[in-house]
């Protein structure tokens, strides 16, 4: 049974001995993540949001964005769209660097484009590991779970009740 400690005294002689005890103390080292491209030197990943799923090509080339296989500025003509979804080239500091092709189904424009966005993020891990520490601080990595709420009986949205009427 193991000895009984009731100050200070013992906790060094604790601490000097614990790993002594074991004699297994191996630190283990994480292998470098290998990255993942295919014959044709791309990467994929598929990025959700919302009802939106994207399926993303990424490959060296000098920036081109194709999505549903219109031109990026076309298909999401929303400053503020176009802008999510060169976010996490910025944060990697790869922009004109990946020719980015996609195709995205489901949902609506913005959903679209966080999925688009989602998948860019994943598919710049693949393709470079080293990237996965930036993307992930900046949130970019997790998937954005939320959805719209269901419709409850009774009811003339997921919440909003029908209007009273007194007579």
């Amino acid at each position: 049974m193991a000895e009984e400690r009731t100050g200070l005294e013992g906790l060094k002689d604790a601490i000097e001995a614990a790993p002594a005890a074991g004699d297994v103390a191996v630190e283990e080292v994480a292998a470098p993540v290998e990255p993942k491209i295919d014959a044709q030197g791309r990467s994929y990943a598929t990025g959700k949001r919302k009802d939106a799923m994207a399926r993303v090509w990424i490959k060296p080339g000098s920036g081109k964005i194709l999505i549903n296989g219109r031109e990026f500025a076309t298909y999401f003509a929303r400053p503020v769209l176009r802008m999510v979804i060169s976010q996490p080239m910025q944060i990697a500091d790869r922009e004109n660097q990946f020719d980015i092709v996609c195709t995205v189904k489901g949902g609506g424009l913005s959903g679209q484009a966080g999925a688009v966005r989602h998948g860019i993020s994943k598919a710049l891990t693949y393709y470079e590991p080293g990237l996965r520490g930036v993307l992930k601080k900046a949130g970019f990595l997790t998937r954005d779970s939320r959805v719209v709420e269901r419709k409850k009986y009774g009811r003339a949205k997921a919440r909003r009740s029908f209007q009273f009427s007194k007579r």
